[in-house]
């Protein structure tokens, strides 16, 4: 039986940003590389990551398969001075590398960033993905995420447009109904 962790995180271990590069560097070549098409050299890589843990408004969790780094997603709060949002906050830069998927590390990483949300207050917690990222979406619906919209021309990969679905989660906890007597 594989052994499963998620963690927030502070700080990274030599090690760790090593396997979260590694993670993210399949992740990228599988197709789901959260903004990158190819991976970047590794020097961009490791500052992009070492980049997201100074950044007050980002809450960056990992997830292990058997200690080794395997994902991450983000979790965004809205900068300070936006008060008219200030009520929700963004899930980002999610992925599982190719070679840990199957395990749930997706949907508990999500999770983690959903209650992360949640227990700070946020009401409502918003997405977007590739849509083809197939299994991403079907995860998200899975969890009560709703699609709102679509772009047409989301993203440019190999010169070619692709579509990318925005979704939002409501986190409010639903009403009670009324005891009855």
């Amino acid at each position: 039986m594989a052994e499963i962790a998620i963690e927030k995180v502070e700080t990274l271990k030599t090690a760790d940003l090593h396997d979260l590069c590694d993670a993210a560097d399949d992740a990228i070549r599988a197709g789901g590389g959260f903004g990158w098409v190819e991976p970047p050299p590794r020097d961009v890589m490791e500052r992009y990551w070492k980049g997201v843990l100074v950044v007050p408004e980002r809450i960056m969790f990992i997830a292990r398969l058997d200690g080794v780094v395997a994902g991450s997603a983000q979790l965004v709060k809205p900068p300070r001075n936006n008060e008219a949002q200030a009520h929700s906050a963004q899930l980002t830069t999610s992925f599982v590398a190719p070679w840990a998927r199957g395990h749930g590390l997706a949907r508990r990483l999500t999770l983690a960033v959903v209650d992360a949300a949640r227990d700070a207050g946020f009401r409502v917690l918003n997405l977007d993905v590739r849509a083809t990222q197939e299994a991403a979406i079907a995860l998200y619906e899975s969890l009560g995420f709703r699609r709102w919209g679509t772009h047409p021309f989301y993203a440019l990969v190999q010169g070619q447009p692709l579509a990318g679905h925005f979704y939002c989660k409501d986190l409010q906890p639903a009403p009670q109904q009324p005891a009855t007597p």
